[in-house]
């Protein structure tokens, strides 16, 4: 078997504000095979990588426009902030990125900004070749359904900048992933690039009704998900379950299943925190990779990839 990769999620988001140029630049200098740039899209029509279109949670913007704070509907939820959709991208380079999570250092709040996804794309070109490694993208299209609702369409963008880098995207070191099915089916059709299909431990895609990630994690789920994405990147949980007190229960077939489905098997989030680690594991990091990377995953979305990077070396040799 290949191996694993990994993914470092949102960049090296556990040194760094999440989603920077910082961020990416920390994770592949720590060994990551890909980085993970989420995509939304401004007012007019450019691709900037942030988690999720509400700004206000990791962007200093409540300072900057006071008055462009609104309320949404956005599926079937209710949110009320500040969004990329509303500022123009000369708007954004106003905004200075902050760590979204208060347990995490905040040293390095303010010092960044929000990069495009051609700055990404450029940095990968410029670090694979100091590195002598090709750096991967593995960009995921945040709330594609929604952004097609109000005229912003992602699809047609992404592929022309992921083809600008690397015009041949048959053979080009990317994954493009989505919690949601029918963008992942445009783009299969518009171009053959590897696709991903994101399955949360709970819930359901949003652009499709009467269908839950549950369903689509079984093997027939699986199957029908073969027909249009490469692999499914899983919350670990849909892996190794816990019990209501957190104590790690036994593993699923899911890995096996989606291997018997000829998927890829990109498992999500792995961070170093003690918080976010089970007891069992007893604040050793290295422990939930090792039970992880045993089952066979083909890669590991992490916040911090020098652990991971480590994890697999140890495995490999």
């Amino acid at each position: 078997m290949a191996t694993p990769i990994v993914i470092a999620h949102r960049g090296a988001s556990g040194y760094r504000p999440e989603h920077t140029l910082a961020a990416y630049e920390l994770a592949i200098r720590q060994g990551a095979d890909f980085i993970e740039p989420d995509i939304v899209i401004t007012k007019d029509g450019v691709l900037v990588a942030r988690h999720e279109h509400r700004l206000d949670e990791t962007t200093d913007v409540a300072q900057r426009f006071p008055a462009l704070r609104t309320v949404k509907r956005v599926g079937n939820d209710t949110v009320s902030g500040w969004f990329v959709e509303d500022l123009t991208l000369a708007q954004l380079r106003l905004l200075r990125a902050r760590e979204r999570l208060a347990s995490r250092s905040h040293a390095y709040d303010g010092q960044f900004g929000i990069p495009t996804l051609d700055e990404v794309l450029a940095l990968t070109a410029r670090l694979s070749r100091e590195t002598g490694r090709q750096i991967g993208v593995y960009p995921e299209t945040k709330s594609p359904s929604y952004f097609q609702s109000i005229g912003l369409p992602v699809e047609e963008k992404l592929v022309a900048v992921l083809r600008g880098q690397w015009p041949d995207l048959g053979a080009a070191p990317v994954f493009v992933q989505s919690f949601e099915v029918e963008n992942l089916k445009r783009l299969k059709s518009m171009t053959p690039l590897r696709l991903i299909q994101l399955l949360g431990a709970q819930g359901a895609p949003p652009d499709l009704g009467g269908t839950t990630y549950a369903a689509m994690a079984s093997p027939d789920g699986l199957r029908e998900i073969a027909r249009y994405a490469h692999g499914v990147g899983v919350d670990k949980r849909l892996v190794i379950p816990t019990a209501r007190d957190g104590t790690l229960l036994a593993k699923t077939s899911l890995v096996a299943d989606a291997h018997a489905a000829g998927l890829l098997v990109h498992v999500w989030t792995f961070r170093s925190d003690t918080p976010f680690l089970a007891a069992q594991y007893g604040g050793d990091p290295g422990a939930e990779y090792r039970q992880f990377l045993a089952l066979g995953i083909n890669g590991v979305f992490t916040d911090f990839p020098d652990h991971a990077v480590a994890a697999v070396r140890r495995k490999q040799q």
